[in-house]
């Protein structure tokens, strides 16, 4: 029989209501609150915090605040990683981030889905998809990745788009949803 949290990482319907998920995710809610109140000169401090919140976190990541996340052991980060201000990143699956990538402020990704069936829903199952952001990776501000999405190396997400669908390597996508850019 698998746990509530195998099933999470597999994709399958879950209950996040789970004692071992709510105990994760409060441990990641303070530890999101602790890294969020540093100081402009706690750079040490933050990436300290980030090594303890996520899964692995690559060498001269930096992360601006605020930032908000479910689990953060779900997060794997790349070396030189930046994210700017206000990035969400709903981690109920795991999100693998490469190297040499930027964010922009406000961006957001998630692995959190729910089914579309209303009684499924109300019965408090949920289920979360993986993200993966490959190498060298811009992605603009107020952008969302969507459960799900893979997004190649060398892709640029433009900013405000809504990436729904998987994004080839060296692409550069716009829009609600993300479509590829024509030149």
């Amino acid at each position: 029989m698998c746990s509530e949290k195998e099933k999470m990482l597999a994709g399958e319907l879950y209950r996040a209501s789970d004692p071992t998920l709510a105990e994760e995710y409060r441990r990641a809610q303070r530890l999101c609150q602790r890294f969020n109140q540093c100081g402009i000169d706690d750079r040490g401090k933050r990436y300290n915090l980030l090594s303890e919140l996520f899964g692995a976190l690559g060498e001269n990541a930096t992360v601006m605040p605020t930032f908000s996340c479910d689990y953060g052991t779900n997060i794997t980060v790349g070396r030189n990683l930046f994210v700017n201000y206000n990035a969400v990143f709903l981690d109920c699956n795991k999100i693998t981030i490469g190297d040499d990538v930027q964010m922009g402020p406000a961006v957001q990704i998630y692995t959190a889905t729910h089914p579309v069936d209303a009684a499924l829903r109300l019965s408090g199952l949920e289920s979360a998809l993986p993200v993966t952001i490959g190498n060298n990776v811009w992605i603009g501000g107020g952008a969302i990745i969507l459960p799900g999405v893979t997004i190649g190396d060398g892709a640029v997400v433009g900013a405000g788009s809504v990436v729904t669908r998987n994004v080839a390597a060296g692409a550069v996508v716009v829009g609600n949803p993300a479509r590829a850019r024509l030149n």
